[in-house]
């Protein structure tokens, strides 16, 4: 099972790969996790793609692919996989193919922006242990304090709400022409996002059941 996930921010990708993962034993890529930890540990490639992410710019295609070819000849990614954040550019896409073979291209669609702004700037992440919260969905048991291990919890630059709108204009400028890509390619399967996340998984499910029938 080699899964992507398509959809602009905010429409569940990651919390939906969290769950397929746990129960279908794959492994959930996600090229936002490896940029945050190059930040993190202050590499030299952490430091570039700090500048630009805080710009609220995609990171160059050719660093993005590389990244991934790396992260995706490890050994816990031969069993399968889900790319969760890449490709985000017909030229990614093009470039993947070229050295993988995707089974399934899942686009998590939204129709209604407001439901993503909600969403995204709503969260608020824990500066130390990295816990997601949300102020609606999920809140702390004490107001902008981790349950886990009690630091103050924050909002992340690209959850403000002038970043989410910007972050929307790239997705639909640069990334949603991948659907038309992939669904050329008879693998392009749309489940829509906007209900709870089990509905969602849920919907995900009949997907896989139905592929592998």
């Amino acid at each position: 099972m080699k899964i992507i996930f398509l959809g602009p921010p905010g429409a569940g990708k990651g919390t939906l790969s969290t769950m397929v993962c746990r129960d279908f034993g794959v492994v959930q890529i996600s090229t936002g996790d490896i940029f945050r930890e190059a930040i993190e540990k202050e590499t030299p490639l952490g430091k570039r793609i700090k500048k630009i992410v805080e710009n609220g710019e995609l990171v160059p295609d050719e660093l993005t692919v590389s990244l991934v070819k790396e992260r995706l000849s490890e050994e816990d990614a031969r069993t399968g996989y889900i790319l969760d954040g890449f490709p985000r550019t017909i030229r990614q896409a093009e470039a993947l193919q070229t050295f993988e073979n995707i089974t399934m291209v899942v686009n998590l669609d939204i129709k209604n922006d407001q439901i993503i702004i909600e969403r995204l700037s709503g969260r608020r992440i824990c500066g130390s242990c990295h816990a997601i919260y949300h102020i609606k969905n999920n809140p702390p048991k004490i107001e902008n304090k981790c349950d886990r291990c009690g630091e103050d919890l924050i909002i992340r630059e690209d959850d403000e709400i002038p970043a989410i709108r910007n972050r929307l204009e790239i997705y639909r400028k640069k990334t949603k022409p991948l659907i038309d890509f992939y669904a050329n390619r008879g693998i392009l399967h749309t489940i829509d996002a906007s209900g709870t996340s089990e509905e969602v998984y849920r919907a995900f499910t009949r997907l896989a059941e139905k592929a592998d029938g």
